[in-house]
């Protein structure tokens, strides 16, 4: 699914990823420094998190779905999803731990899941990498250096060119 010309699930992930280790920062802090307001924040940006990866997930299944069967790009789609769904769920296991505890100060086992869910983040991410610059997910069938704007009616390319990446290197 595509806004202005650009695939809507790589836009939201940035909100999910931001909170993420927004709580992952707040909580490492809270751990040297005792501050009492940071563990409310760091519940804030996990619940916020939480939907807002749902959300991408969302797109991410809906663009995962047009990428053909049998396909190395399908399996680590499949991969880079199912890993995220994960992520989003140790997220929302810490965040119930938080939940019962006074001024949602988190507890060992909710920093255990958490710090796990950020470092199985860290391979979904790559996964998705993978997906987009090693396997042109998502990418225009004609991207160049002087493609016009997305905005414009205008298709990337008059011909059809292999992407950047399947160009034969210049020897």
């Amino acid at each position: 699914m595509r806004l202005f010309g650009h695939p809507i699930h790589p836009m939201l992930i940035v909100l999910p990823l931001g909170l993420f280790i927004g709580a992952i920062v707040i909580d490492t802090i809270y751990l040297f420094t005792g501050g009492n307001n940071l563990p409310s924040v760091s519940y804030f940006n996990i619940s916020l998190g939480i939907l807002g990866g749902l959300l991408a997930a969302i797109f991410g299944f809906t663009d995962w779905l047009a990428i053909p069967s049998n396909t190395r790009a399908k399996q680590i789609g499949a991969w880079h999803g199912i890993g995220n769904v994960v992520v989003v769920g140790m997220f929302a296991i810490s965040w119930l731990f938080r939940r019962a505890n006074v001024d949602f100060v988190p507890s060992q086992l909710a920093l255990i899941f958490s710090y796990g869910a950020i470092l199985l983040g860290v391979l979904t991410a790559w996964l998705g990498g993978e997906l987009v610059f090693r396997l042109n997910v998502g990418v225009d069938s004609g991207a160049n250096f002087d493609a016009p704007s997305s905005l414009s009616d205008k298709p990337a390319s008059p011909i059809s060119k292999p992407p950047l990446s399947k160009q034969p290197a210049k020897r």
